[in-house]
């Protein structure tokens, strides 16, 4: 595992259970890598441990042809089986130095933040690569989750990358941006579209000096 050569910045793609259409997943994910996505994570909360093993596997691969990290969502195990990038940690997983432990020191490891500055302060202390706040907006993901605010992006904004998530579109990203966010994670929007290439192309089209991977 090795740290991106370019900056954390940029569309943050973050996948859902493929309800066993691996192959789906993988064309879905190709299309949002090929129109500029800059980092993927993979995501998904079901019991089938082969499944995820194989998706995962393959995910890995199709962001290394493309220069962009996988991260794994949760599970730093499956994370250092299948060489991802990295894993992104939540508030009952592993903590930032057991992950780092186990994946090496090159590793990725990104922290839920939600809306708590003591928490981020917390995972900046113990070497967290980016921050994740949110949700901004309401989320068909988690209905139920935490609201954050962008004056917590003002807060760390310099000091580390910041992830903004939660309900993120077209329309309402542009304050997001303004007020620090680097990556930022979007899910129904990318996926729920017909053509995921256009909408990722869209979404890094807001990163306009971005080089493309």
């Amino acid at each position: 595992m090795t740290a991106p050569e370019r900056p954390l910045r940029g569309l943050y793609a973050i996948t859902r259970d493929s309800g066993g259409d691996s192959a789906a997943l993988r064309r879905q994910v190709a299309a949002a890598l090929h129109s500029g996505a800059r980092l993927v994570q993979y995501r998904d909360k079901s019991g089938d441990a082969a499944r995820r093993q194989r998706e995962a596997a393959d995910l890995a691969a199709l962001c290394a042809e493309h220069g962009v990290p996988l991260i794994i969502n949760d599970d730093v195990a499956l994370a250092a089986r299948v060489g991802a990038a990295g894993v992104h940690l939540g508030r009952d997983d592993p903590d930032i130095a057991e992950a780092r432990a186990a994946l090496g020191a090159d590793a990725l490891i990104g922290v839920s933040c939600y809306n708590e500055p003591a928490r981020a302060e917390a995972a900046l202390a113990a070497g967290a690569d980016y921050l994740a706040f949110g949700s901004f907006h309401p989320s068909p993901t988690k209905p139920h989750a935490v609201r954050a605010t962008p004056a917590l992006l003002q807060r760390f904004r310099g000091r580390a990358p910041l992830c903004a998530i939660g309900g993120i579109t077209l329309d309402n990203a542009a304050p997001l941006l303004a007020a620090g966010a680097d990556l930022l994670a979007v899910i129904s929007a990318l996926w729920d579209v017909p053509d995921i290439a256009a909408r990722a192309a869209a979404f890094a089209a807001l990163w306009p000096d971005n080089e493309r991977p």
